[in-house]
């Protein structure tokens, strides 16, 4: 059955903030122009969708949001900016985007500065948590909205809105209002209508917040073919390193405006630059005290921790780093064992997560451990049991002491499940 024609309802153009001096403090607002809706530029193709963001710094009254940030995104590329709430990444994807100004520094969006141009003239789009999509018209209306504005004739606006409703499966509900769709169609309409503008940058501001864990996962899957199959440059902020090991092909792991690694997911999660990286992406068993060994030891409480290589030598106070699945756990039997990577102590959790067992120890005092096998493998052991937890020492990390690190809350804490 072929399906009938959409017409789109006809808008009043757009109104946007002028930039320069305003009258008694209001903002003034203009009506925009044929010369505002006139096409940019179109730049190379080597240079279209590469974003620079050189020595930007970004200031709310005393607090300093974003700090003298520097970072090249390669045309095509998808990065993402992670890291927790308040480390910058939102404002630093809102500055991109011309919502915001930087107090110093400059932006260029495919090879021009984009400082003095406002959002609406920028190549790029944004999709945001909250996909404000227009209750009252329809998905293909919806998308159809930012080509009206443009003035783009019909017949293309018609064209466009189908191959970009195509695009995320949503065709077949063009004539339905948002409030008839669930949040995952309702996600794949505000990405319809961001791609519809064929923009050099796409921008996702945590867009897949708001939906369950199933479709989350399903989403982030789709996302990636879909940017994969369109070449746009995607720079998407999240705080879930979920989200960003398996979608990014760059990481930036943000903290207090600046960025502390920028790598593949591999590099992130195996060679993490420090203790605050090492935490924040994945999950950690952190041990502290003194640096021994030459600067190959950490010399905790409850381990003397050692790694192959002596990347402390010099340092006084330390931390050494082992993931859950690392670890070794058994019953323990009193039986001697070497004096380093070893840890005692009595189990007092236990979850099954489906292909993966996973076990809380509780080594004395203040300090617990993680442990996780694969659950074919996983020995049988009950809350109780004294245990021995062993690991080599290829998988041991050691930084300095990150004092800020753990105070901010950074540090994952390892006595909790």
């Amino acid at each position: 059955m072929t399906a009938r024609p959409i017409e789109y309802p006809t808008h009043p153009p757009v109104r946007a903030p002028a930039r320069g001096p305003s009258a008694g403090g209001v903002p003034q607002v203009t009506t925009a122009t044929d010369a505002d809706h006139a096409p940019p530029t179109r730049p190379t193709d080597d240079e279209r969708g590469r974003v620079w963001l050189d020595g930007i710094t970004k200031r709310y009254g005393d607090q300093v949001a974003v700090d003298d940030l520097s970072l090249a995104i390669q045309p095509g590329e998808f990065i993402s900016l992670l890291g927790p709430s308040g480390c910058g990444k939102t404002t630093t994807l809102r500055m991109i985007a011309g919502f915001e100004h930087p107090d110093e520094g400059d932006i260029l969006i495919s090879g021009t500065s984009v400082l003095n141009t406002p959002p609406y003239r920028r190549d790029v789009n944004t999709v945001f948590q909250a996909y404000a999509l227009f209750p009252h018209l329809s998905v293909a209306e919806n998308v159809a909205y930012g080509l009206q504005q443009r003035r783009t004739p019909k017949d293309e606006i018609r064209e466009r809105v189908s191959q970009s409703l195509d695009l995320v499966q949503m065709r077949r509900f063009a004539d339905r209002k948002p409030t008839q769709l669930s949040g995952g169609q309702q996600q794949r309409v505000a990405l319809a209508r961001a791609l519809v503008n064929r923009p050099a940058v796409l921008l996702l501001d945590e867009p897949l917040g708001a939906l369950d864990r199933q479709l989350r996962e399903e989403m982030q899957l789709e996302l990636k073919l879909l940017q994969a199959r369109l070449g746009i440059t995607f720079v998407f902020v999240t705080h879930d390193q979920g989200e960003a090991l398996s979608m990014s092909d760059r990481i930036a792991i943000m903290r207090a405006g600046r960025i502390e690694q920028l790598a593949d997911a591999d590099t992130v999660y195996a060679r993490p630059a420090s203790a605050y990286v090492a935490a924040f992406v994945g999950q950690q068993n952190f041990f502290r005290g003194p640096v021994a060994a030459g600067g190959a030891a950490i010399s905790s409480p409850h381990a003397t921790v050692q790694s192959p290589d002596a990347t402390l030598a010099g340092v006084a106070q330390g931390e050494a780093a082992v993931r859950p699945e690392y670890i070794r756990i058994e019953k323990d039997a009193g039986t001697p064992v070497a004096d380093t990577n070893v840890a005692r102590g009595s189990l007092i959790g236990v979850s099954h997560l489906g292909d993966t067992m996973q076990y809380l120890v509780e080594l004395g005092g203040d300090q617990s451990m993680l442990v996780r096998r694969p659950t074919p493998e996983a020995p049988s052991l009950r809350v109780g049991d004294p245990v021995v937890c062993t690991w080599a020492p290829h998988h041991v990390l050691l930084f300095p002491a990150d004092d800020s690190a753990v105070q901010g809350g950074y540090v994952a804490p390892p006595t909790s499940l």
